[in-house]
């Protein structure tokens, strides 16, 4: 599967790196004192629950980066649906180097899994809208880079990275700026004095603030945060094809349908990633 954009070089071996050195310190003393430097030996990477398979790539980024003569035999890719009792691939070289990577390979895969095969789930549940799902920026810290990329395999779109690649407008800074339209007023003009391209969305509240935000005709997204389905439906009529719209807020498995039969172009969703379930996976020596 191909990776999205943010997936570059110096992102993987830069969340490897610091990943490891938090993990191994100054050695993995369990593996260094019990088994041999020159034992070669396999491990199979066992899956234990039904699931939408996610981190089968950065698996054979880090144990590459950690040996580069790590050998994976991939039998599973990203995005695949796998079952109880599969096996995604067999790694083989150094058994030291397999037990110190072990873990590390094993929480990302887990946790990029129950991510992916949520989002996918919630996707399925969108057939026949024209309604897309997005993520948010509600990620772990320093782990950011692996929950989106997961969300990317379940079927969703990825929202913007982080504060620096979009505009958004939110409750508070409308708030703070004196409300929508000397935020928006005050952004294009900060755009345009950086010499920066962003798109602007803004976040309302209600049909008055959207109505505010189409009059500043400078607003690519407007958000719906909270709104009821007939507001929704409202604001998706008022707004026409003058911005793209964006439904958000406690929005779960049981409404988004509803949401999205609205009209809303997306459907933001935290719960994308902060409600996933680990999925249960081995590595294991044979």
């Amino acid at each position: 599967m191909h990776r999205p954009s943010y997936v570059t070089d110096d992102s993987l071996y830069h969340f490897i790196r610091e990943a490891i050195t938090e993990d191994v310190g100054d050695g993995d003393h369990s593996t260094l004192a019990s088994v041999p430097a020159d034992l070669q030996h396999k491990a199979k990477l066992l899956i234990k629950d039904d699931c939408i398979l996610a981190g089968v790539d950065l698996a054979i980024e880090i144990f590459r980066f950690y040996d580069k003569n790590l050998k994976v035999e991939v039998r599973k890719k990203d995005g695949d649906l796998v079952k109880k009792g599969d096996i995604a691939f067999v790694v083989s070289g150094s058994a030291q180097s397999i037990l110190t990577t072990e873990r590390l390979v094993l929480n990302c895969m887990q946790r990029m899994s129950g991510i992916a095969t949520y989002t996918n789930e919630m996707v399925k549940l969108l057939d026949g809208t024209k309604t897309k799902i997005l993520d948010t920026r509600k990620t772990s810290p320093n782990f950011r880079m692996c929950e989106k990329w997961a969300v990317y395999i379940g079927g969703a779109t990825n929202h913007r990275f982080g504060l620096f690649d979009m505009i958004m407008l939110k409750d508070n800074h409308n708030d703070y700026a004196g409300g929508i339209t000397k935020a928006v007023q005050s952004t294009v003009e900060y755009l345009k004095n950086q010499n920066k391209q962003l798109k602007i969305e803004v976040e309302t509240r209600n049909i008055d603030e959207v109505k505010e935000a189409l009059s500043t005709n400078a607003v690519d997204i407007i958000m719906l945060d909270n709104m009821s389905i007939d507001e929704m439906k409202e604001a998706v009529a008022l707004i026409g094809n003058s911005a793209l719209t964006e439904a958000s807020g406690n929005i779960n498995h049981k409404t988004i349908r509803a949401v999205a039969e609205t009209g809303v172009d997306y459907i933001s969703s935290g719960a994308t990633i902060y409600s996933a379930s680990i999925k249960d996976m081995s590595l294991k020596a044979f």
